[in-house]
Order: structure tokens, then sequence, then C-alpha cells
């Protein structure tokens, strides 16, 4: 069975307690002889037989239970349990303390208020069955007194299971969660590394042959300066050559830790429109509305990683001939002291194996995505912003870059 760990163990333990409760009462009823209500014991083990097949069939292919489901099976434990042991002497049955299990299981396997629900709903179960207890037997017997404790004992028993077992798994699955961030961005660190020592090793072997371009245009200009194709060789090298020199800068700042410490966004908004216009002259920025007069947390890393999501954005409008980008700036006043770019293209939007991954690990891809996202997402957790990608309810892709807030410009009056 494909299903969830949780579920799978409270199954196999369910019918591990079927085959023991079957044994138990055909060996009282014949073995010892003791009187004791067998059709009855046999009809409420049958009904928790035919459950416990009906929840194997329900979730054989689960692979993540809903904690509603695991609620639901416990409860039919409790019940199940409570009415055996209704049946087999009640509160002076030695098993009761079995109605201990259904917590024990709760306290690994649901939250702190389902916990709550299945220790109350045992509580609540064996003191029906002390209290359903004829009274003449208890008199007899004398051992109203002794019941009572038993009743005490179970109740601090039943609470101290739930507080410690359930406070220990919180802390277990908080330090899991905590290992497992850690592992994920030491993962991204690494490769991060290896890709900035790749990078800057391609940079360098790529500025011989650029320079080399270069001296070649300029020989076949002079010679040839009337040819148009010669002439439009210009802007691709110029290009290149400004890239280089942009790398050349960015390693220079990150290198030296030589950063700004704010840029406007209006300045930053500047900076977008100029770049884009240059790069993907054939796509047009919709700025939605104007830019907030605040400053955000900068670096020399900030404008590239949104200029990758806006190529990535150009991509998927060009693989879908679209020419618009809409961009616009959202505040909330919940949360003051960020704001956020909202990137918008009119593509085919992302698959969910890309929503699953894109922006946390590298992904092979044949439009390119994965990487530079990832770089992007990078740099703004490291400026205490975040990145958001998601599908537009009317068609594309939409990338949402949260930013800090540094200090608020003041206007000139």
């Amino acid at each position: 069975m494909r299903t969830d760990p949780a579920i799978s163990r409270l199954l196999m333990l369910r019918s591990g307690a079927i085959a023991i409760q079957l044994l138990a009462v055909v060996a009282v009823y014949f073995l010892l002889e003791h009187q004791i209500p067998l059709l009855p014991l046999l009809v409420v083990i049958s009904l928790e037989a035919v459950f416990q097949i009906l929840s194997v069939i329900a979730y054989r292919n689960v692979s993540k239970a809903k904690e509603l489901g695991m609620l639901m099976q416990l409860t039919a434990d409790v019940l199940f349990l409570s009415v055996l042991l209704s049946l087999s002497g009640g509160a002076t049955n030695a098993f009761v303390s079995l109605l201990l299990l259904p917590i024990m299981i709760a306290a690994v396997s649901v939250s702190a208020r389902g916990l709550a629900y299945i220790a109350v709903l045992a509580i609540t179960a064996y003191s029906v069955l002390l209290f359903k207890m004829p009274q003449h037997s208890m008199h007899h017997m004398q051992m109203t007194s002794h019941f009572v404790g038993m009743w005490v004992n179970f109740v601090i028993s039943a609470s101290v299971i739930a507080f410690v077992i359930g406070t220990m798994n919180r802390a277990l699955h908080s330090r899991e969660r905590t290992i497992a961030t850690v592992r994920e961005k030491q993962l991204r660190a690494e490769q991060l590394v290896t890709l900035d020592g790749a990078a800057a090793q391609i940079t360098h072997q790529l500025a011989s042959p650029i320079a080399n371009l270069q001296l070649l245009y300029e020989e076949l200009l002079e010679e040839q300066p009337d040819n148009e194709i010669v002439k439009d060789m210009q802007q691709p090298l110029l290009q290149c050559a400004q890239q280089l020199k942009q790398f050349r800068t960015l390693s220079s700042e990150l290198r030296t830790q030589t950063v700004a410490a704010t840029v406007s966004l209006n300045a930053l908004a500047q900076q977008i429109s100029d770049t884009m216009l240059l790069q993907y002259p054939d796509q047009q920025l919709n700025w939605l509305n104007a830019a907030p007069a605040s400053s955000v947390t900068n670096d020399a890393m900030l404008l590239p990683a949104i200029l990758n999501l806006l190529q990535n954005a150009a991509f998927a409008n060009q693989q879908a001939q679209q020419q618009t980008l809409e961009l616009n700036w959202q505040q909330t006043p919940d949360n003051p002291k960020t704001v956020s770019l909202v990137i918008r293209d009119f593509g085919k939007g992302f698959s969910a194996a890309q929503l699953a991954e894109l922006g946390g690990q590298l992904m092979p891809s044949e439009t390119g995505m994965g990487l530079a996202v990832m770089l992007s997402n990078v740099t703004f957790e490291r400026l205490q912003g975040s990145l958001t990608l998601f599908n537009h309810p009317q068609g594309g892709a939409v990338a949402k870059v949260q930013l800090t807030i540094d200090e608020p410009q003041v206007e000139p009056v």
C-alpha cells in the first residue's frame, strides 16, 4: 500500500489488535470458562473487522491523509474498545488501560487540538464505564475508593502522556524542519559557489574572443564602410562588451562588499525600463502605477535579479507572440515596511512541476528557466525579501518580488 505512514501504522496495529481480541474472547470463554456475552463480543469484533477492511480500501493509495481522517480512525478505536470493555467487565476489566493507546498514537500523529480531543474522548469513555458499573458490586466489594483511584490515575496518566509526548513530538518536528531548511540552504550555497566559479571562468575565456571580434569588426568597417551587414555587427558586439564590463563591476563590488545601501523605487523603475528597452526593444513595459516614494535595501545583484525575471517573462511573451509586460507596485497596510513589484507576462504560464521547483533548485529546462530564477530568489532572500511565483487567473505567469523598505523619501515641496 502506498499509504500515509501514520495511517499505515495505525491500520497495522488495529489488525493485530483485532486478532488478539478474537483469540482472547475465545480463550476466556472456552478455555477459562468465564461467563462472558460471547455473541455480542463477536459481533463487535466483526464490525471492527469490517471497519478495518473499509479503512484499508479507502487509504490504500492515499499518500498524505488529512488530520480529520486520522481523528476519525482514532475515534473509532476508542469507541470499539469502549464497547468491548463494557461487555466484559467495564472499569473492572484489567485491559481498561488500553484506552491510553489511542492517546499515544494521537500524540505523534495529529495536532495539539486533535490530541486534546482524543484524550478527552478516552477519559470520557473510562468515566462512562465507571459510571455504568452496578452499585451493588461496588458496595459489595467495598471497592468504591479503589475504582475512583483508578479513574484518577487514568486521567493523570492520559494528561501526562498527551502533554509530554505531544510536546516532544512537536519539538522533534520543529528540529527536523530546521535541519531540513539549513541543509537546503547549504546545498543551494554549494551550487551557487560552483556556478560562480564556472561563470567567472567562462567570462574570462570569452573576453579574448570578443576583443578579437571587435578588432575584426573595426578592420572590416574600414575596408567596407557601406556594408550593412558589417554595420549590423556593432550592436551585438557592444552588448557583449557591456555585459562583460557589468559582470566585472558586479564581481568587484561583491568581492569588496561595496554596496549601495539603498535605492529609490523611482530610480529602480527607471533602470528597469532603460535596460529592458536596450535588451528587448520589442517588449513594451506597461507600468500600472507610479513607484511609491520609498527606498529599498539594495546591493549589486538586486537589479540583475529583477532583470532575470523580466527576461523570462519576455521570453514567455515571445513564445506566445505577445509584446506587453505589466508591472505594478503593491503595498499593504498590514505590512508597511515592505513593497512588492509584481511582474506579469501573457505567455502560457507555469506548469505544476515548475511552480513546485522554481526558485528552490536547479531545473533542467529547454527554456532556460530555473537557474536565473534560483539566483534571483537567493538575492531577494539575502536582502530580506522574497519571491512568489503563480499563474494569473486570466492567463500568463506572475512573479511577485517583495522588497524591504529602508527609508521613505521626502518629496520636495
